[in-house]
């Protein structure tokens, strides 16, 4: 039994909605993956940061003054 035109052309609006939709999911999947590992990236900076931060208070400490910060620039008075 042949197919009448309105069931070929149903079927290829059905054939290309399909293949909108999957496309349209993988680009998803892709722009999600790629914010998940911005994020990622974001994070890992900002540990540096926070560890660069506490590094350099460390240094600055002097166990001998009891923990003050010792400025490396006195200034005069």
């Amino acid at each position: 039994m042949a197919m009448s035109r309105r069931e070929i052309a149903k079927d290829a609006v059905q054939q290309g909605v399909e293949a909108a939709i999957t496309t349209s999911g993988r680009i998803s999947a892709i722009l999600f993956d790629t914010a998940r590992r911005v994020t990622t990236e974001v994070g890992a900076f900002g540990t540096e940061l926070f560890e660069i931060t506490e590094a350099s208070r460390r240094a600055g400490e002097d166990p001998d003054d009891g923990g003050r910060v010792t400025p490396t620039h006195p200034q005069d008075d």
